[in-house]
């Protein structure tokens, strides 16, 4: 799995022009790439790393605050563009295998009892963020 973990002091994401998830901040907006290789054990590691992440102001946790996050597929983060000018999506991970590893990251993060919105696997978003 591969993240971008930003902080932001509020984020959402739209579907069709219909909100389907946004937090207010502090929080973090995670956006999360699955390839082939990737586990439920590596979706429950990352969900521990990124829970306790100290990044917030006065290099606090979201466990410590209990900051909300937002988590967003995004197959784009596995793209190889070491050739030519069009992206490979070779090791991106199948919808048949991203979605339930996304899924079990948002699980892993709930179980530690993160207040977690999400985008909706394969379908074209609109992430919107303010950067904190």
């Amino acid at each position: 799995m591969r993240l971008v973990v930003q902080r932001v002091s509020r984020a959402r994401v739209s579907v069709a022009g219909e909100v389907v998830g946004a937090i207010g901040g502090p929080g973090l907006c995670v956006l999360v790439g699955v390839t082939h290789a990737d586990t439920p054990a590596d979706a429950d590691r990352l969900a521990d790393k990124v829970w306790g992440l100290r990044i917030l102001e006065g290099e606090l946790s979201c466990s410590d605050v209990g900051a909300p996050l937002l988590v967003v597929s995004q197959f784009t983060l596995h793209a190889d563009v070491r050739k030519g000018r069009r992206p490979s999506w070779s090791a991106a991970a199948p919808a048949s295998v991203g979605e339930p590893l996304v899924q079990a990251f948002v699980d892993a993060l709930r179980r530690r009892g993160a207040r977690v919105e999400t985008g909706r696997f394969g379908a074209h978003m609109e992430v919107e963020l303010v950067n904190d």
